[in-house]
């Protein structure tokens, strides 16, 4: 197995427990800084899926394009990461003992 592959598939397993644990604490919490959390996760598998669907050709890399700039590819990088961010915003505001 090429080295590729397995970085593909270890990502794909280890996104996919992350984001089953990710669901399942979702249905336990209503907290909003969680959801937050939850959702940029989610976000992080929807990137993995991406990038394995374009690392085997099934989607072109362009597959939105304004001006040159791949809106998507930037998007699905950066939102989980804004997700989390304001998640952990949320609860450094909300807890008033710090």
């Amino acid at each position: 197995m090429a080295y590729n592959e397995l970085i593909i598939i270890t990502r794909i397993i280890t996104g996919a427990m992350c984001t089953f644990f990710a669901i399942l604490l979702w249905s336990k919490t209503r907290e909003p800084a969680w959801i937050f959390i939850i959702i940029g996760t989610l976000c992080i598998y929807v990137e993995i899926v991406f990038t394995t669907l374009e690392a085997f050709g099934i989607l072109s890399k362009d597959l939105l394009t304004i001006s040159g700039i791949p809106v998507l590819k930037l998007l699905l990088f950066n939102l989980p990461l804004l997700f989390i961010t304001i998640g952990f915003i949320t609860i450094i505001t909300g807890n008033k003992r710090i």
